[in-house]
This record gives C-alpha cells, sequence and structure tokens, in this order.
C-alpha cells in the first residue's frame, strides 16, 4: 500500500530511488524526475494527462462499514497520489439503489423505496465527509441522468443484436442479486434443519426461478476477454486475482440474464419499449462509470482512462461481466481494475448477528480520522483477507504516527535534533554517500514526508506542513524540492522560520483501553 511506501520514506529502510509505488501500481519510481536525450531533468505527468479513478457504488440496503470505508480509502489515496503528480483526475462513488433487496428491505421498514435509499446514501456521503473522501462525483442510481445512461446503453446492445428475449431457469440469489450455476450451489439446511441450496461463494440461500426475460450474449465473449487479459497482464491487480479471472473463463460462459419480469421486480429501471421487464441490477449498476463520465453525450474524455477499485466479491461482475458489455458496444475497456480482499474482527466474518461489524464513525471518535485511515492503508493487503482488532491499531498508530512521524516535529536543542537527524538517516546517508547531512537536511526531509503522506493522512500531512511553513502552493511533487538542492538547484524551504504550531502532531493512544474495548466485542 501506498502508506508502507510512506513509513520507507519516513524510516529510510529501502533506497529511495527504487520503491514500487504501491501492489496496485504498475511500474516503479526510479526517481522523482527523469532526464530526457539531453540530460535536462524534464515533468513526468503532463498536467493534462487525465485520470478517472471509481469505487464500486454500494448498495443501500443497510448502512455503511469499515468494509465500505476501506475500498473508499483505498481509491482515495490513489486519487490523491495522482493529482500530487499533476494527473487532471476524476474520483467516482455513490450508491447502487435498484433490485429485489432493496424492494424487499424498503417493504420491512414500511418506507417508500426512494425514501429507504435516500436516508441509507446519505449515511454514505456523511461517511465520505468525515474521512476527507475526495471525490468529485457522486453518483445515485435512482438519478435521472443515470436512467438516460442506461436506457441508450440498453438500445445500443439490443439494435447490436447481443440482448435477445428468451426463457431463462436456474437457481437465483436474492442477497446477491445474481444467477447461478449447479457448479455455484450446494446442498445445506436452513436453522430448522429443512434442506435447501446455497451458493458456494457467499454462503446465502438461492431459490428456483423460471421466467422469461432478456438475455446478454456473454457466451460470444470468452474469447475476446481471454485475449485482453493475455494482452495486458497487469490490468487485474494483485496478480492472483487475474489468474483467478482466467481460470473463470477456461468455463464456457452462459448466456447472462439482463431483466426480470416487472411482476416480480418493479423497483429498477424500465425495459425500452417493453414496461413488463426491469432491467437487472447489475447492468444497471455497472453503467454508473459511464454515467459519471457524460454518457452518452460527453463520454469521450474520461471512458478511456477509467481505473476502478472494486472488493473481490464483486470481481467477476468487473473482470468478466463489464469489460464483455463494453466490448459490445464498442467502447473502451478500463485501465486497470484494482482488487481488495476483505476485513474480519478479532479473526471472525463481521455479521449483524454476532455483534461485530466495526463501525468507522465510533473508531474515528477514538482513533482520529487519518489514524483509522492510516490504518487501513498501512495493515490492508489486497491479496488477502485482514483481521481487524483495536490492540493492533492502537500499538501501529502510537508507534508510527506519535513516536516515528510526530517524534520528528519535538521542539529540541539544535545539536540534539541534527544528532536525531543524523540517528534516522544513518542509513540512508551510508547508501547516498555523496548527499552529505547539514543542519537543514532535517527540515527538508520532514517536508517530503509531509508531502508524500497528503495522499495517505491529508489532515495531518497539512499540519505537518503547516507546522513546517511550507505554503499550499507548494505542495505537489514538483516541490519535492530536496533533490533538487543536491543537483545544485534552489531549495525554497532552506532557512525558512517554522510556523507557529508548536503541538503535539499525534498523540499516543491508551493500549489498555483499546483492550478492554476489543476484549468487550469479542464476547458477542
Amino acid at each position: 500500500m501506498f502508506s508502507k511506501l510512506i513509513l520507507q520514506h519516513v524510516r529510510f529502510r529501502k533506497e529511495l530511488c527504487s520503491f514500487k509505488l504501491s501492489t496496485f501500481t504498475s511500474s516503479r519510481i526510479p526517481c522523482i524526475e527523469k532526464k530526457s536525450a539531453s540530460g535536462e531533468c524534464i515533468s513526468r505527468v503532463s498536467h493534462n494527462e487525465k485520470h478517472y479513478l471509481t469505487t464500486p457504488i454500494f448498495y443501500v440496503n443497510a448502512g455503511p462499514h469499515i468494509g465500505h470505508l476501506y475500498s473508499a480509502v483505498l481509491a482515495d489515496c490513489l486519487c490523491r497520489y495522482k493529482r500530487l503528480r499533476g494527473f487532471k483526475s476524476k474520483f467516482s462513488t455513490g450508491t447502487d439503489e435498484h433490485g429485489l433487496k432493496i424492494q424487499q428491505a424498503a417493504a420491512d421498514a414500511g418506507k417508500d423505496p426512494l425514501v429507504f435509499c435516500t436516508e441509507v446514501s446519505e449515511s454514505f456521503k456523511d461517511l465520505f465527509k468525515t474521512f476527507n473522501i475526495s471525490y468529485t462525483d457522486y453518483v445515485r442510481t435512482t438519478e435521472e441522468r443515470h436512467l438516460r445512461a442506461v436506457s441508450h446503453f440498453w438500445k445500443i446492445l439490443f439494435d447490436k443484436g447481443f440482448i435477445y428475449k428468451g426463457s431463462y431457469e436456474g437457481w437465483y440469489s436474492i442477497p446477491d442479486e445474481s444467477f447461478l450455476t449447479e457448479s455455484q450451489i450446494t446442498s445445506s439446511h436452513d436453522k430448522n434443519g429443512n434442506p435447501i441450496k446455497v451458493s458456494l461463494e457467499s454462503g446465502h440461500q438461492v431459490e428456483w426461478m423460471k421466467e422469461e426475460n432478456y438475455m446478454f450474449r456473454l457466451s460470444e465473449f470468452r474469447i475476446s476477454l481471454i485475449h485482453w487479459l493475455q494482452e495486458h497482464p497487469r490490468v487485474i491487480q494483485p496478480e492472483r486475482f487475474h489468474h483467478i479471472v482466467l481460470r473463470w473463463l477456461e468455463e464456457d460462459l452462459p448466456d447472462l440474464s439482463v431483466s426480470r419480469q416487472r411482476s416480480r421486480l418493479n423497483w429498477g429501471i424500465e425495459v425500452p419499449g417493453d414496461p413488463e421487464q426491469t432491467i437487472y441490477v447489475w447492468l444497471d449498476a455497472l453503467i454508473n462509470y459511464l454515467t459519471v463520465a457524460g454518457y452518452p453525450e460527453e463520454h469521450a474524455d474520461w471512458s478511456g482512462v477509467t481505473y476502478h477499485v472494486v472488493g473481490k466479491d464483486i470481481l467477476k461482475f468487473h473482470a468478466i461481466y463489464w469489460p464483455a458489455f463494453l466490448i459490445a458496444s464498442g467502447l473502451p475497456l478500463p485501465q486497470a481494475i484494482y482488487v481488495h480482499s476483505h476485513w474480519t474482527a478479532n479473526g471472525l466474518k463481521m455479521s449483524k448477528s454476532l455483534g461485530n461489524v466495526v463501525n468507522p464513525h465510533e473508531k474515528s471518535q477514538r482513533f482520529t480520522v487519518d489514524g483509522l485511515r492510516y490504518f487501513l492503508l498501512r495493515q490492508g493487503v489486497p491479496d488477502t483477507d485482514c483481521d481487524y482488532y483495536d490492540d493492533k491499531i492502537v500499538k501501529l498508530l502510537n508507534s508510527e504516527l506519535a513516536d516515528s512521524l510526530g517524534g520528528l516535529l519535538k521542539p529540541l536543542h539544535r545539536l540534539e535534533a541534527i544528532n536525531q537527524c543524523v540517528r534516522l538517516t544513518n542509513g540512508f546517508v551510508q547508501r547516498h554517500a555523496p548527499w552529505k547531512l547539514n543542519r537543514n537536511d532535517e527540515h527538508d526531509l520532514r517536508c517530503v514526508f509531509g508531502i508524500l503522506l497528503q495522499p495517505v493522512i491529508p489532515v495531518l500531512a497539512d499540519r505537518l506542513l503547516d507546522r513546517l511553513s511550507v505554503e499550499s502552493s507548494e505542495r505537489t511533487w514538483d516541490d519535492l524540492a530536496f533533490l533538487r538542492k543536491y543537483k545544485g538547484g534552489y531549495c525554497p524551504f532552506e532557512g525558512r522560520a517554522l510556523g507557529p504550531d508548536t503541538g503535539v502532531l499525534f498523540c499516543r493512544l491508551d493500549r489498555l483501553e483499546a483492550m478492554k474495548t476489543s476484549m468487550k466485542s469479542k464476547k458477542y
């Protein structure tokens, strides 16, 4: 993760010029500037270069939890990094508000579906505001602009012959909003001991369903998808998820049901020209990425530079169904799909029945917003599920934010400060002997830490840079000036007076209190 890169800068455990940005990047960053053929240093990124990053849109059958926040923080960190590098970035998130599950949840709550969706959608907006998720677009699938985009996209697929009307019979999971094949289900028993069929992936009960609806010719796109993945081996990251999708494609793809009978599902977008059918929720939801890009009128500038952040549970929808829809419509495919795993709580899967669902609002009150952001980015491993417990976050934040980073700002005597700088940068200096330490180095390096930490902990990073009197206009990738200094260039930070704030950057956390909280959660 990007925060691990920053920590390595802070501790100087690896050579500065050989880091990978994160598990999610496709290239190394050999240096902050590169040279042209003439040897002159030039900027890496054109300031007109565009980058469109998305989170999945979140289903509003229930309020947000830490898994939703993890997706949003991952995307936010990546987007902030791109902005730091000078990209013109669009960053979208939002809520998925159609489908049978929403229809039933609203009925259970005794509310109109749109009222129900609006209330839950606002809770997601509130979460993102609290955690400084810097999205540029928030989309709801109940918006008029999205209805227009979905209807137009459907007509394109239908007119090209990729959608046809037929009869579908098979297993259907209401919680997953998906049809399943025999190989995707298994036998089980309900709480009363009655035999049932459940999804192998989610464990949710499935029911046999037969109805007339519209089908998408997914079977025709298997070879095209295989070629796409083989020709772009890093389009799905981390690598193990790329291999998972290729294994799925070893088997034939059945045609995909893309509508439901209106009599069964009325909370959704009506099929154009057929008032008795409702567009299947996953086709509807995936088109949100085009809606935000301005489809169908003004999408050309953004649809070809799209990067998705998704959880592993929706990988098939984004790595098989969505690319197939795009190929069929003649639109560009995603540049990359970044996949992350899930969070458990004290070793157990989070669930309402166990009472162990981690509420990010509650945790931010104890660990701060930036503290929780840092923990998720620092400890989250995209390849595998990660475990959350309070004692772990206390240890991490005390060690790395309060002690390692905060310690750099302690008001010490000049000689003590130089000695501390020498200790912290000893390994760095040994590997970069031409870069001699002087009494300004510590200040320069702290400026670098602050600039690089902005995507991870934006509030703390701003406080650090304010303390160092770094102007808001001096906080981009091009302002990492300490490298230019050693090439004989001007360093704007040298000799500048520090800012007036001399307080503690990040207060140490009470480990004992966290342990008590953690023990209480284990009782459920």
